[in-house]
This record gives structure tokens, sequence and C-alpha cells, in this order.
């Protein structure tokens, strides 16, 4: 999210809220902002299934939600705006009802 550059997607360059995460360490597993906020405790995988998303960039205030529970809630300003991106990196991935909407 607020990709600084549509050219160069990176976890560097946007915020990255992963979906579903198989490294081996948690720091930033699924439902955390890859080097902005881990998740306090890991939560449960949430590949096979469909899930619930929301993500909410209000200002420098970041909020992720996964299927209703709050993972992340902090304030960030690193990157003011700028477009998202969905990404994947291997494995299968679908995406459905993705809705957007200015705050």
């Amino acid at each position: 999210m607020r990709c600084q550059n549509p050219e160069r997607i990176t976890d560097r360059d946007c915020y990255e809220a992963n979906i579903f995460d198989q490294r081996p360490e948690a720091a930033y597993g699924t439902g955390g902002i890859v080097h902005v906020a881990p998740v306090s405790e890991p939560l449960p995988k949430a590949g096979d299934r469909w899930n619930i998303y929301r993500l909410i960039m209000d200002g420098d205030h970041l909020i992720v939600e996964l299927n209703g529970e709050r993972t992340v809630d902090v304030r960030e300003d690193k990157l003011a705006s700028g477009p998202f991106a969905l990404q994947w990196a291997r494995g299968e991935l679908r995406f459905r009802k993705v809705q957007i909407r200015e705050i």
C-alpha cells in the first residue's frame, strides 16, 4: 500500500500486509505490516480458505484487520500517499470482492 514507485514494488517502497506467510519466523507473518508492525502473537495461517482482510490507511494511522480481529493499529508517516498493489510470490492466491473506498 502507498507504493512510492509503481515500477518498483518492494517491502521497502510500500507498506506490505502479508496474507499468508510461510516463513518460519512469525515477526512479520499473517496480519502484520512488514518492517513496520509485527503481530504480537502469530495468528493461525490463513491458507486454504477465504479470509476477510481490512486495511485502513487514514493519514499516518494504519490498521490491519484479519477476519474481524485487529492485528495492527499503529501510527507511521514514512509513506504518506501512493497507489496500492496486489502482490503474489508463490503458491496459489486468489482475490475476490476487492473494495476500495476513500476516507
